[in-house]
């Protein structure tokens, strides 16, 4: 056995096993991020490792793959960490309460999904960031879409639709920066190949998302509305100053100030904004019963790392609008530091599954009679669209799911004759905007995490997401903008 490779139905069976157990905790736990998602990974991982060293492969290499890995998603759980404790100091500040005081005062129901789709895919495009869009100006949209009634999995998926647009046609995003090197492509002529799918795929969504608003049905009145607008003024000082922080955090990203260095300085400025305007609040959290600034640095760090629950007017919204019993939310509600760490620990988890079949030669098994099968041109673009959607399946990290198909069928794309930028196009447009989708993946579980909402919930409305990886087939299918090498 020694001598033997790994046989195709051997390779397949701790993947299909990951996606069986996962199903199974999906229907009986409804979360894929719950612990019995983590310890699937982790028994499919001790599987393949069992696999790998019945074939021969030496524990140290299992073993620095998985480090390697687990250090590759280091800056990512350190961002997620920082978003909980942005999301924290935002709250107690006033800002997030702000955004939606001000977003019931403005936006229309009819077309309130239209522009959440817009504002986030502008955001996007400037930061350059889906990340840093969805966990500031989406948490907002968010509670205002809860409060004016739309379902919480349709207003995310106007976010993501709208964040992932902004990511992929971002000159300052990492993705579309790592999809150009990879398949050695000038960045600003990847991104304009890509306008011809993508383009098309975002409109469609909008005029998705508009026909949904128009056709929704809210029995929310002027008068309910005002209502909540008082319980939230009442509660919190209100201002256009508070805005101030995040139009900070969006010029510090725009500058490429790192999102890990902008999150930091937004959580800062959230916690000096709550002192300075939010004092009663503060007092009330700390649990100190002393009105003095230790009390105020108290309560600062509690919302930095625990959870803030402002139930009482939570509970007062839920009851102005008349939302039912088993449908309320809390749209005031932080968890900080403290409520990523289930997803943390999904992520590295998820490393380390990706790390044992990326040692044990797995994926390189797998991925053999892909490239043979791949021949003509739409068979090859429809290879590669599944295999970068196979890869944030398997691999959980969305990076690889651009890094491993990007390498993997460069030479076929040549042999093909076909230009470079056909290849780029069609990692970004399958395996960038999948990655939210999958909720074991270090992206689908993040966002499900700063939302609030099981990825299975938001998925069925990310139109821009589903249709980008179609978008690509079509174009392939009838030779749409399939550039040839010269």
């Amino acid at each position: 056995m020694c001598n033997k490779k790994i046989t195709l139905p051997i390779a397949l069976t701790p993947i299909i096993l990951l996606i069986f157990l996962l199903i199974i905790n999906i229907i009986i736990f409804d979360s894929a991020i719950s612990i019995a998602g983590q310890l699937s990974l982790i028994i499919s991982s001790i599987i393949t490792i069992f696999i790998g060293l019945q074939y021969k492969i030496k524990w140290q290499d299992i073993l620095y793959a998985i480090k390697k890995n687990i250090r590759t998603v280091i800056p990512a759980l350190i961002l997620l960490l920082l978003i909980g404790g942005l999301s924290g100091t935002w709250l107690i500040s006033g800002i997030i309460p702000a955004m939606i005081f001000y977003g019931l005062k403005i936006l229309n129901p009819d077309s309130f999904l239209f522009i959440v789709a817009i504002i986030s895919a502008i955001i996007s495009v400037a930061t350059g960031s889906s990340w840093s869009t969805i966990a500031t100006v989406g948490i907002a949209f968010l509670g205002i879409g809860t409060a004016i009634g739309i379902p919480t999995g349709i207003v995310a998926g106007a976010i993501i639709s709208g964040a992932y647009f902004g990511d992929k046609m971002s000159p300052l995003s990492e993705t579309t920066n790592m999809a150009a090197a990879v398949c050695e492509v000038n960045l600003f002529d990847h991104i304009k190949y890509m306008m011809y799918t993508t383009i098309p795929s975002f409109l469609i969504t909008l005029i998705i998302f508009l026909i949904i608003g128009l056709n929704f049905e809210t029995n929310i009145s002027s008068h309910q509305i005002d209502e909540a607008l008082n319980i939230i003024s009442n509660k919190f000082e209100i201002n256009l100053w508070l805005f101030l922080v995040p139009i900070s955090v969006i010029i510090l990203i725009i500058n490429r100030v790192s999102a890990v260095k902008s999150l930091f300085v937004g959580t800062l400025l959230g916690s000096v904004f709550a002192i300075i305007f939010q004092q009663d609040i503060l007092f009330e959290i700390s649990n100190l019963n002393k009105k003095n600034f230790i009390s105020l640095l108290s309560a600062n760090l509690n919302a930095i790392t625990g959870d803030i629950n402002f139930s009482q007017i939570n509970t007062d919204i839920n009851e102005v609008f008349n939302i039912p019993e088993d449908e309320r939310s809390s749209l005031l509600k932080s968890s900080g530091m403290y409520g990523m760490l289930n997803t943390i620990l999904l992520m590295i988890c998820a490393m380390i599954f990706s790390g044992c079949i990326e040692s044990t030669k797995i994926l390189t098994t797998i991925s053999k009679p892909i490239i043979r099968y791949a021949k003509t041109n739409s068979k090859l673009i429809g290879a590669n669209v599944g295999t970068c959607v196979f890869f944030n399946i398997t691999t959980c990290d969305q990076y690889m799911s651009l890094v491993v198909p990007g390498r993997m069928f460069s030479g076929s794309y040549k042999d093909n004759k076909l230009a470079p930028e056909n290849l780029s196009r069609t990692i970004e447009d399958s395996g960038t905007v999948t990655s939210v989708l999958i909720p074991w993946n270090s992206c689908g579980a993040t966002q499900s995490a700063v939302l609030g909402i099981a990825t299975l919930t938001y998925l069925p409305f990310c139109f821009f997401n589903i249709l980008s990886p179609i978008m690509t087939l079509v174009f392939s299918r009838y030779a749409i903008k399939i550039k040839k090498l010269n």
